[in-house]
């Protein structure tokens, strides 16, 4: 869990780099701010067309690492790290639902829904702030905005 001022800092972050990240062809996936064997850890998450590579790393690493000091939203030393989000991309806005249609997702509720917390399934529709997931045994409707994580299931199809 979050606390207030992490998640002040993972906002702040957010406004300060999607802008810039977007005039640079990337989509700010996610931002995690989180303590890693004694250090704080800047993780920003970031996708493009076709993928993200080493390279395109370093780039947006150089790009947004002193801008980011210079804003001075972070009173402590820390690491930035950028990184794709990797095949199990996780979904944060709306967009990023809908482009997980028809496709495994796992979601974990804030709250338990008659006693489960977590599901995984094919997501099957998304309306009004309802996703519909398809699990085993039926078909599951679940509140977006109670959605504490969800992420794309990757599936390997030799």
């Amino acid at each position: 869990m979050m606390t207030s001022r992490t998640q002040t800092i993972v906002k702040g972050i957010s406004v300060l780099v999607e802008g810039i990240l977007d005039d640079m062809g990337f989509e700010l996936v996610d931002v995690e701010f989180v303590p890693n064997q004694g250090r704080w850890v800047l993780r920003l998450f970031i996708d493009k067309e076709g993928g993200v590579t080493i390279d395109d790393c370093a780039r947006v690493s150089r790009e947004l690492g002193d801008l980011i000091d210079v804003k001075d939203i972070i009173a402590h030393p820390y690491v930035l790290e950028i990184s794709s989000p990797g095949v199990d991309r996780p979904l944060k806005k709306e967009k990023d639902i809908l482009k997980a249609m028809n496709r495994k997702i796992k979601v974990k509720m804030a709250k338990p829904i008659k006693g489960r917390r977590n599901y995984a399934g094919v997501l099957r529709a998304f309306r009004d702030g309802m996703l519909h997931v398809e699990i085993e045994g039926g078909l599951v409707v679940l509140s977006w905005a109670e959605v504490d994580k969800a992420n794309l299931v990757y599936e390997f199809n030799p």
